[in-house]
Formats: C-alpha cells, structure tokens, sequence
C-alpha cells in the first residue's frame, strides 16, 4: 500500500463553488490531475493506492477526502465508474455529501469529513506510518531508505503552509525527485514510477 497526502489552499470546500471553469474554482483542476497521476494505469485503475485530499479553500475549510476506490463488484451496487472525465464530478458530490460531525462514506471508498491537514498526519504518526515530505533538499528519491507502506506528502501550486511544513520536517522524513519543481500531479506520476520499479525490482 502507498499513499499520498496533497494539501490544497484554494480548492473549494462546498459543491456548489465547483463551475465548469475549473481553473476558477480554487483550482480543483489541479486536485483532478492528482487524482488521474495517482490512480490511472493505461487500462487500468491502481488498486495499491490511497489518496488523502485536504481542501482549505472557501467556504467552510477544511475538508479531507479520502479516496480509495473499489474496483471489484457491480458498477452502481459495489463500486462507481471512475474515469478521467468524471472526477471533477466526483470530488463535487463529495463535498455535497459532506455530513457534520462524522466521516460519510459517498460512495464505495470514497470518504469525507472535517479534518485539518496537520490533523491528519498527526494521526497517521500516531499510528507508525512511514511519512515522506517532498522537498527539494530531500534526499534523492532514488537512494532513499524507503520503507513498506510510505505516505507522501506534497501540495497545490502554492505549496505547504509555511507553520505547518516546519513542524511537518520535524515528524516527516524530506525525499526530492530533483531541484526542479513539478507539477503535484507529475510528482505523484514519479513517486509512483519510482515505488513501481523497486517493487519490480529495478
């Protein structure tokens, strides 16, 4: 299992501030190609994958949505139709479904809740998880010590809040995929090929 964590400052936190422009919509474009860098294999959907999405755009911040699609069973009963074209639709009913005060699950593997970013990976240290921050001055990716079940933390085009990336460093074990910045999606796409390949044994 591998996981990924991405923070956004602008996406919305309500379905409703979702418009066909998505690059005016606190740029939930850029959670859509997280979504498609994480999951999509050609002709395929990763089954090893978990991703954690933090919203702290208006109108209510936060928002965690968890995504960790079933794949197996009936489409409609079991499990949803997940394509390229249809997440911006998706992430939409999520935040409509969003329920105060517990963690709703929308459809199969497809959870959200209030929960902050710091929040979040509070929990999951408490619980023992390998968490890697992406950053430039990390250790190279390719040399790291990376252990079963990682967790990666990067975020949107206006990266991690600066309070919160300096505690993080302190709980979190930086890696870099190089000095030159990427897209939160193609970052995703090389952590991904990296993990592929020491499991493929490369």
């Amino acid at each position: 299992m591998r996981e990924f964590i991405y923070y956004s400052r602008t996406a919305p936190t309500a379905g409703h501030y979702i418009k066909e422009d998505l690059q005016a919509s606190g740029r939930i474009d850029i959670a859509i190609h997280t979504v498609i860098a994480a999951f999509f294999l050609s002709h395929k959907i990763r089954t090893d994958t978990k991703l954690h999405m933090i919203f702290a755009g208006p109108p209510t911040p936060p928002r965690h949505l968890e995504l960790f699609p079933v794949t197996e069973g009936i489409t409609g009963e079991d499990k949803i139709y997940l394509s390229k074209k249809n997440i911006s639709t998706i992430l939409k009913r999520m935040l409509y479904k969003y329920k105060e005060g517990r963690k709703n699950e929308v459809f199969p593997g497809y959870w959200i809740e209030k929960k902050g970013f710091l929040e979040l990976v509070n929990e999951l240290n408490k619980e023992g998880k390998n968490i890697y921050i992406l950053d430039s001055d990390g250790e190279d990716i390719r040399k790291a010590d990376i252990k079963p079940n990682p967790i990666f933390i990067l975020g949107d085009h206006k990266g991690l809040p600066g309070k919160e990336y300096k505690r993080l460093k302190k709980i979190c074990i930086p890696v870099s995929i190089g000095k030159r910045m990427y897209f939160a999606s193609q970052t995703i796409a090389v952590v991904n090929n990296e993990l592929d390949r020491r499991e493929d044994g490369l």
